[in-house]
């Protein structure tokens, strides 16, 4: 039987040297993983085992048998994994490497028993690459659209300090505040959504329906209309006419164009300079850059990342462009030697109370206790924008219909008191 020699480190992250018998590399594989072993490297050794003699003194052919079909993990269209399946993944894997298992064998493990289309998928992916001697780090990078590179070189990190299970911890908690703060504010933005909907939904029935009847009431009965009821009867009979549709065209083409130039470049960046000049979406924008840059910084340098490369991987985790420059051309001057607190207050983005919070923790050697801090109070913050944004959205909905339905009411009402007098002073 082959003999081969690996290269390992154990759940304490010791390096291991030694060898082992076994019918082929991925059994080698499978036997270390199954002792809880990080395989770093497996080779063959060059010299095997001496063939048996027959009876007769002369050996004996070898016959092998033909090579199984391998069977293509490569999922399906319908199956490919998403983002979506990392923070599963990650509970799941966390769940079977703290009960002892190595995560070569909790990945083997949940390939065979989740159910989940995708996330099967994934495990059977990440197993494939694993058996064949490739650590877990490198296994997920080859899933970048499930896997952000900032989480394949914090595992990486992980298994190469033998804290994986410590990691695997810290970004389960990051991503689970990541997935809180999203929906958060898809519940913030899914009431004024409502309300919208509902406030044109009514502003249109009274415009394609209601009010041409009233205009031909009005035009039977004959009399002077008042200026309210002459008002919304002509609007009415704009958005029925080819001009209200050409209009309606209009604003439909510009919308369009104006999603498809906020996907360019030159777009995004002045798109992203306008809202932060918004009253409401401004303030929001900060606080949601200084808890991108608080969370992930604090996560990548807790798990023995490189400051260096930690503030590059920041820098990704912050999606307004007009910021992001701003802390690329900061984080050039914290690799030149200035301080971090003092390069980003050179950026103006910062506020004075998370750079001066930011400070203490450079001076006392607290970065990431501070960094905690700060992502704690702004994601306070956030929320209370959030319900704050929805109130103001919804309370300016509402008063928009009330006033509209009113006038409506007041012109009706009105020219039902004119056509009434009319009539009592042709009587």
């Amino acid at each position: 039987m082959p003999r081969f020699t690996y290269n390992a480190r154990d759940r304490d992250g010791k390096s291991v040297a030694n060898d082992l018998e076994a019918p082929s590399r991925r059994d080698a594989l499978r036997l270390l993983g199954a002792r809880g072993l990080q395989v770093v490297s497996v080779q063959e050794n060059a010299a095997g085992t001496p063939t048996r003699k027959s009876a007769a003194g002369t050996t004996p052919p070898k016959t092998t048998a033909a090579p199984a079909p391998r069977r293509s993990t490569r999922p399906r269209p319908d199956q490919a994994p998403t983002s979506k399946q990392c923070l599963p993944f990650l509970e799941s894997l966390y769940d079977l490497a703290t009960s002892g298992l190595s995560a070569g064998e909790a990945v083997r493990l949940l390939s065979v028993r989740i159910r989940e289309p995708q996330l099967r998928a994934l495990c059977g992916g990440l197993w494939e690459q694993i058996s064949e001697g490739a650590p877990l780090s490198r296994a997920m990078a080859n899933f970048p659209q499930v896997f952000d590179p900032s989480i394949t070189n914090l595992i990486q990190a992980g298994e190469a300090t033998g804290s994986l299970n410590d990691t695997l911890a810290r970004m389960i908690t990051h991503l689970t505040e990541q997935r809180e703060l999203r929906r958060q504010l898809l519940t913030a933005l899914a009431y004024p959504i409502f309300m919208v909907t509902v406030a044109g939904g009514v502003i249109l029935f009274f415009l394609l329906f209601l009010l041409p009847r009233l205009k031909t009431l009005l035009t039977s009965l004959g009399g002077k209309m008042p200026a309210s009821t002459t008002i919304l009867i002509n609007l009415s009979s704009f958005a029925l006419s080819i001009y209200g549709v050409i209009t309606l065209i209009g604003l439909v083409t510009g919308l369009v164009s104006l999603a498809g130039w906020r996907q360019t470049t030159a777009g995004r960046a002045a798109t992203d300079a306008w809202l932060l000049k918004l009253p409401l979406t401004g303030p929001f924008i900060v606080a949601q850059t200084v808890l991108a840059f608080a969370q992930t910084l604090s996560v990548l340098l807790e798990n023995g990342i490189t400051a260096a490369e930690a503030l590059r991987m920041t820098e990704k985790q912050i999606e307004n462009t007009v910021h992001r420059e701003a802390f690329k051309s900061a984080t050039g001057r914290v690799l030149e030697g200035e301080a971090l607190s003092l390069a980003l207050g050179r950026t103006g983005v910062f506020p004075e109370l998370v750079l001066d919070r930011l400070a203490v923790g450079e001076n006392t050697g607290n970065v990431v206790p501070s960094l905690k801090q700060i992502a704690t109070a702004y994601q306070k913050q956030i929320s209370n924008q959030l319900n704050m944004f929805t109130k103001v959205i919804a309370s300016g909905v509402l008063m928009a219909v009330f006033i509209f339905v009113g006038f409506i009411a007041f012109a009706i009402v009105s020219a039902v008191f004119q056509v009434s007098s009319s009539f009592k002073m042709g009587g």
